[in-house]
């Protein structure tokens, strides 16, 4: 694979572009603003005019955009991927989107003669930055060793969790994960903050011991700091959660927890807090 696609260069593909340049990859992009590519450009990306024609480029082509009625519209649209000759390409997205359409598109490369792989990832901007992603995929196993080599050079752990879906069902099991350690630290730090407590020593404090986790460790400093810019954006988290309920949903099962952290993240975006990072939960409690 000598040419890589890549559509969607937002906050964390701008950033795993660069790797994939840095490495040496002829790197051919596609975003709806074509603003946000400029940088890349100026780098050495070249610009396409469509996902279509980033699939006539591309060996290998990524895709991670914002919701999974984008990732719809860019496989399967009038200008999508799908929409020219697909034979021996593969197509990983990386995208957290639904199962279903993961397998859609499993099924579809499939009867293309192409390969593809749902390959959510997790770690945010600063993960990106650092080529330190964690990756949870999807597909056959053949597809997955065929990338790789190319996905390590902006992750730091890349597993395959079995068949096509399987990626996007790991990555629900993450936010639901990050969904209970984001509301902890959240009521943590109003806790601490009302018992009059100092909370950078409290972070601190809390990082070394049975209370460390990951969004302590990165978010609490950035909302002392009165940093709210996305890592992750507050929108699509909450679109994150309500796919995570909805495949529990249609499994027989209740969670409880996650389902009031989608409500706070509800409430927070009705507030109009969507385009902030997911540590502007806290403004639920603290909006002077």
């Amino acid at each position: 694979m000598t040419a890589i696609g890549f559509v969607g260069t937002g906050v964390m593909g701008q950033s795993i572009v660069r790797h994939l340049l840095q490495a040496g990859n002829r790197v051919y992009v596609y975003n709806r603003t074509k603003k946000k590519a400029e940088e890349l450009l100026a780098e050495g990306a070249n610009w396409c005019e469509t996902p279509r024609d980033v699939a006539q480029e591309g060996d290998l082509v990524f895709t991670m955009v914002g919701y999974p009625s984008d990732v719809e519209e860019v496989y399967y649209g009038k200008n999508g991927l799908f929409q020219t000759e697909s034979k021996g390409k593969v197509f990983v997205d990386l995208t957290t989107s639904t199962p279903t359409l993961a397998e859609k598109i499993y099924e579809t490369a499939l009867s293309r003669e192409a390969g593809s792989l749902d390959a959510p990832v997790s770690g945010g901007d600063l993960g990106a930055k650092k080529g330190t992603l964690t990756v949870m995929a999807g597909g056959s196993e053949e597809v997955f060793q065929q990338v790789k080599p190319i996905v390590a050079l902006f992750s730091s752990d890349l597993k395959l969790h079995g068949g096509p879906g399987s990626g996007q069902h790991t990555k629900m099991a993450n936010q639901i994960m990050v969904a209970g350690t984001m509301t902890g630290m959240t009521e943590m730090l109003v806790y601490a903050q009302t018992a009059g407590l100092d909370l950078e020593k409290v972070i601190q404090t809390l990082s070394g011991g049975a209370a460390s986790n990951w969004s302590l460790m990165n978010y609490g400093p950035r909302i002392l700091k009165e940093d709210y810019s996305p890592g992750f954006f507050v929108k699509h988290f909450v679109k994150d959660l309500k796919i995570a309920l909805d495949e529990a949903k249609k499994m027989n099962l209740d969670l409880p927890s996650t389902q009031l952290a989608y409500k706070l993240y509800s409430d927070l975006s009705a507030e109009s807090f969507e385009e902030h990072g997911t540590q502007a939960l806290i403004k639920l409690w603290w909006n002077d």
